[in-house]
């Protein structure tokens, strides 16, 4: 049964609840909508930022029971981040696809300030620290090796069948959006290539933060929101 051994909770708990805090805010922003208050018509400004802490909490908690692997891959982790990076922005470049500045705003409260600081530092914490902790742990470090063997620790990081590869890359990519779906299938493909070729579930975190890290950027300079 998924999730009845400690190890197992320690590796799905920050996904589901990092979920369930998207699908609470959709809740409130449905039940919200026509409010004129900011926490109930654009509840992501603060759901957002409690959904960083609690995941920051329970990994922090359950930090002992990863196994991250040796210092190794890191170039390669680099590599495919930046081309993963590329597959995001190339619906753009290639086929002008339309500009996406529908979304998570850093300047909603104020252009300047603490206020603005603050809303964009804890959303880059989210993007790139948050995220990519939350999703490797759980779609290489678990699933991957889940659909090898359901006892997941017997099975080497970086195991690949091809039921597990589609399997894993085509689960992430319905975890995001509809209009991401074929560059989040194309990403997904290519963090489980990182975990194979470095079996090292840090080489595949570091992966997605700096493909985060990228289009943080990238959405920075273009003030396209939609990319949050």
């Amino acid at each position: 049964m998924i999730g009845a051994d400690p190890h197992e909770k320690a590796y799905l708990a920050p996904l589901c609840v990092f979920l369930l805090f998207l699908l609470l805010a959709e809740l409130v922003r449905s039940l919200g909508d026509g409010y004129a208050h900011w926490a109930l018509a654009e509840p992501r400004y603060w759901v957002f930022p409690l959904q960083t802490a609690v995941c920051a909490t329970i990994l922090w908690r359950c930090r002992k029971r990863y196994t991250f692997g040796p210092r190794r891959g890191f170039v390669f982790a680099l590599t495919v981040g930046l081309i993963a990076f590329a597959v995001w922005i190339a619906p753009q470049w290639l086929f002008g696809a339309a500009h996406r500045t529908d979304g998570f705003k850093p300047g909603h409260f104020g252009a300047e300030g603490p206020a603005y600081f603050l809303n964009l530092v804890l959303r880059l914490l989210r993007m790139v620290v948050i995220v990519p902790l939350v999703e490797e742990i759980f779609w290489r470090g678990f699933l991957l090796r889940y659909l090898v063997n359901e006892d997941f620790r017997k099975v080497q990081f970086g195991t690949l069948t091809w039921r597990s590869f589609i399997l894993t890359s085509a689960a992430f990519c319905l975890e995001h959006q509809f209009a991401d779906w074929p560059a989040a299938l194309i990403t997904g493909a290519l963090f489980n290539i990182v975990a194979w070729r470095t079996q090292n579930l840090a080489a595949c975190v570091l992966t997605h933060a700096i493909t985060n890290f990228a289009l943080a950027i990238y959405i920075l300079e273009t003030h396209q929101w939609g990319f949050w």
